[in-house]
């Protein structure tokens, strides 16, 4: 394996954990905004009111898109191991 081959494996690496940690950053980033406009108009400081709401949306999004995240990392294993006795040594 050359150094061409493993950069491209790096970067296909990078894409998939990029494209599956995309839907629960996100919404944990417009729940965390929500929440601070909320906290903001209101005047309420309590610590707990953040972090809740986060946990709770961040894992309905991972129970929504487990199928599609999983799909997405068996394709990414397939071709990685499929790629394996294509390797001259």
């Amino acid at each position: 394996m050359n150094a061409e081959v493993a950069m491209f494996w790096v970067q296909e690496a990078m894409k998939t954990a990029m494209l599956l940690a995309t839907p629960l950053l996100g919404a944990a980033l417009a729940v965390g905004l929500m929440v601070s406009l909320f906290q903001a108009v209101t005047s309420m400081q309590e610590m707990t009111l953040s972090f809740i709401p986060k946990i709770l949306i961040v894992a309905l999004v991972l129970l929504l898109f487990s199928p599609w995240m999983l799909q997405i990392l068996t394709d990414f294993a397939t071709h990685a191991l499929q790629f394996i006795p294509n390797v001259s040594h």
